[in-house]
This record gives C-alpha cells, sequence and structure tokens, in this order.
C-alpha cells in the first residue's frame, strides 16, 4: 500500500492535500510539511515496519540488558552511553561540522565492527580517513546509501551480520515515498522511523550522526529526539583539542554523563586525566587568571577561568563571554558594581573559559568573579588556589553540589587552598585574597 501523506502547519497544524507557501489558517510562511499518514509494505516488495506478535510478560521475567551491553573499547564512550551501547537501541549524534562525529563513530565502529552507511561522503573518502586513524576495516561493511528504504532492506536481510550500523546523517537520508526532497521535515522523520522500525524489531543497535543548526540546536524536527533512545552531544572548539561527549538523555543510563577526548593526529584519544588538558598551557602568575572546580557528569574538573578588563572606547562597554552564558556575566558585573562598589561602568569586561570547555553550572560565578576583579586591579591570585561558589544577587556566596568531591579533587591535583562556600560566606571574604 502506497502511503498517504498531507501538508501539515508546523505551526497551528493545519493539514492540507496540497502545499501551499503561507498557511490559510494562521498565516505564517514556509510552515507546511509534507508529512506520512500512512504507511505499510509497498506493492514493489519493499521491507516496511517489522510487525510482530508482543505477549505480555512479567517484570521480573524480563532479560536483563546490562550483560549484553556492547563494549566500545573506549571507557569515555562507553561511560557517556551509560556502561556500553544496548542493543537495538537506536542513539543520535550531534555536533558542529568539522567537530569530529564521524572520526569518533569510526573509531567505534573499528572496535566493534558492523555497517557504515554513508550519505555524505564515498567509500573511497570513508576509506583515506580510516587509513589515517588506522583503522584496516576488516570487519567494516561500506555502504554509500541516501536511500533509507535501501538501507532498511539491508538490515533486515542480513541482521546477525552487522553488531552496530552507523548512519551518517539523517540529514542526507530520503524515501521514494515522499516528494520532499532530502533535510526536510517529513523525509527526516520517515526516514528514522523505517531505520528505528529495523533496529528495533532486529536488535541492531543503530548510531545516526545529525547535524546542528547556527543556533546549536540538532537539525530537524523535534520529534527525531523523542523517537530515539540516546542524544548525544559532541562539542569543542572547533580549532582547540578538547572535545567534550555530553549525554543530554539516555533511556538506558544516566543523563548529562560527559566523556573528554583530545583531537590528534590519529583521531579522538581519550584523556585519562581530564583536568591536565584544561590546565597544561596555563600561565600562572599573571592577572585575571584563576582555577576553579566544576562538575562535569559524574566527575569533577578543574579549568581556568581568564579575565580581561580594559577601559572602554565605546559610549556601551562590552561584555564578551567565551564558555561562559553572556547574561549570568552581565548579573556578575552588576553584582560586583552593586555590592563591592567596583566600577566597571567605563570597562569592556572580556571572560574566557580556557580550553574550549562551556560552563553552565553556577559554581563557577565565584571563579569569574575573582578573575574580573584581579584583572581590574591588577593583581595574581595564587597559582595555588581553586575557587568555586554560587554568588547570590546580595553578594552571599550559596552552597553548591558535590562540594566535598570538588575539595578532595582540587587537593588531589596539589591546589593547596581552596576557596568554597564551607570558608568564605560573603563575596567581601573572597575578594580580600587578592588585597
Amino acid at each position: 500500500m502506497k502511503p498517504r501523506s498531507s501538508f501539515v502547519c508546523q505551526q497551528c497544524g493545519y493539514e492540507s492535500p496540497q502545499w501551499y507557501g503561507r498557511c490559510p489558517q494562521c498565516g505564517e510562511w514556509n510552515t507546511m510539511v509534507e508529512t506520512v499518514k500512512e504507511t505499510g509494505r509497498g506493492g514493489d516488495g519493499k521491507i516496511g515496519r517489522v510487525r510482530e506478535q508482543v505477549k505480555p510478560q512479567k517484570l521480573s521475567d524480563v532479560r536483563h540488558i546490562e550483560k549484553n551491553r556492547l563494549k566500545s573499547g573506549y571507557g569515555e564512550f562507553d561511560r557517556v552511553m551509560g556502561g556500553g551501547i544496548v542493543p537495538g537501541s537506536v542513539t543520535l549524534l550531534a555536533g558542529d561540522p568539522g567537530i569530529g562525529k564521524s572520526t569518533l563513530l569510526l573509531h567505534v565502529l573499528g572496535k566493534i565492527g558492523g555497517l557504515y552507511v554513508s550519505g555524505e561522503e564515498s567509500a573511497e573518502q570513508v576509506k583515506l580517513r580510516a587509513k589515517r586513524l588506522g583503522i584496516a576495516g576488516d570487519n567494516i561493511t561500506i555502504m554509500t546509501e541516501t536511500d533509507a528504504g535501501a538501507i532498511a532492506d539491508t538490515m533486515a536481510s542480513s541482521p546477525r551480520t552487522f553488531p552496530l550500523v552507523i548512519v551518517d546523517s539523517i540529514q542526507t537520508l530520503s524515501t521514494e515515498e515522499l516528494s520532499g526532497m532530502a533535510g526536510t521535515v517529513g523525509q527526516i522523520r520517515h526516514s528514522a522511523e523505517l531505520i528505528i522500525a529495523q533496529a528495533k524489531g532486529r536488535g541492531i543497535p543503530v548510531v545516526i550522526i545529525g547535524h546542528v543548526t547556527k543556533e546549536g540546536e540538532i537539525a530537524g524536527p523535534k520529534v527525531l529526539e523523542h523517537m530515539v533512545d540516546t542524544v548525544l552531544y559532541l562539542e569543542g572548539e572547533r580549532f582547540a583539542n578538547a572535545r567534550i561527549l555530553r549525554t543530554l538523555k539516555n533511556r538506558f543510563g544516566p543523563i548529562e554523563e560527559v566523556g573528554i577526548f583530545e583531537m590528534a593526529e590519529k583521531g579522538l584519544i581519550e584523556i585519562d586525566n581530564p583536568s591536565k588538558i584544561f590546565l597544561e598551557d596555563r600561565v600562572k602568575n599573571v592577572s585575571g587568571s584563576v582555577v576553579t572546580i566544576i562538575m562535569e557528569g559524574t566527575r569533577p574538573l578543574l579549568v581556568e577561568i581568564q579575565a580581561l578588563v580594559v577601559p572602554s572606547q565605546l559610549a556601551v562597554p562590552r561584555r564578551v563571554a567565551n564558555g561562559f552564558d553572556y547574561n549570568r556575566l552581565q548579573l556578575l558585573v552588576a553584582i560586583l558594581q552593586k555590592r563591592m562598589n567596583i566600577a566597571l561602568g567605563t570597562f569592556d569586561v572580556f571572560v574566557n573559559v580556557s580550553g574550549g570547555l562551556r560552563i553552565s553550572e553556577p559554581s563557577a560565578d565565584l571563579a569569574v568573579m575573582l578573575a574580573i576583579v584581579s584583572s581590574f586591579k591588577n593583581r595574581p591570585i595564587d597559582p595555588n588556589l581553586a575557587v568555586f561558589g554560587e554568588v547570590g544577587l546580595l553578594g552571599e556566596i550559596r552552597r553548591v553540589e558535590e562540594e566535598d568531591r570538588k575539595i578532595k579533587e582540587g587537593k588531589r591535583l596539589g591546589f593547596t587552598t581552596i576557596v568554597s562556600p564551607q570558608t568564605t560566606r560573603n563575596l567581601t571574604q573572597a575578594i580580600e585574597i587578592l588585597s
């Protein structure tokens, strides 16, 4: 049966059998997207959704998946996946162009073996990358295909041949059942449905590479993230060495777990001591530099916060944050001006998190503020001192999570003095360090 499709407005839900440039109901432009309404086995014999009789069973009789996880041989990758790859699971890996998504998955596939579906590169290009990474590829099958139906057919015809399937990438896939071009909402969703159906029905783990928009969001319909079991994000500065693999969603393990890698000539290398890569280029005894301790997933990391405060040449001084939330920086500068009487109104303030890391937790507040004051007063901070703590609007230092673990990690790496909410209760006491 040929699938029936209609055009649905992504804003108001208006449905029409034909496409409109402007939605007749809400008036929005370019929101009508072709959507599949019915799917089944086509008359040409193509394999459709796997349908099997499912019988109810007791929860106590369900097979324990922990014993059947596939180990990739990369401890950092397995950590992010919750201990390994679950058979039949579908994972979406997203990240900026050139960040190393294909490189990482080629490493993993070289350890496990399986099918690499390339919709962006030729087999020769994939071979060149594998050769550079030192991967022989004896256990890897390459398939250059953009037809999602053909990929589903291949997975169904020989499920035991492929312990793992990599699809690079979902934005390049399309199906003959829809008229839209590859990358549209309808094509992405239907292509994902075909692959996920085979993964679940045949017990084949699949990792799908996805693109990101210029805003940093995962491209494609939001429903794609709900359809998959795990969502990973590979981040880091493109021209820096550090790469951080972060879990945004995981049905089989904890979220917000991270794996730390370093981009080298031979590809991505695991980092046993993540704090080292973020501190290895640190310059000591220079104003505007302070070390903070943050939690990434379940592990504490030490990173350097750098600040530069200079007289502004503009009517409205600049506030620039790299790796730190811009609005949070504005707030911290305002607290320094109001509570500590530090006149930053005519100065440009620049804050940078070294190593390409992006910090989201508020425990870095105190370190950012001390780095700004250090640069403003041109007074270096003791290089053997580490700082963490959330700062409130009244200038108080608030407690943060995992304080004891952070203090222990700081001392383990040789920092003799730890300024934390346990030792300092307000901003005035903290800034006295610079006196």
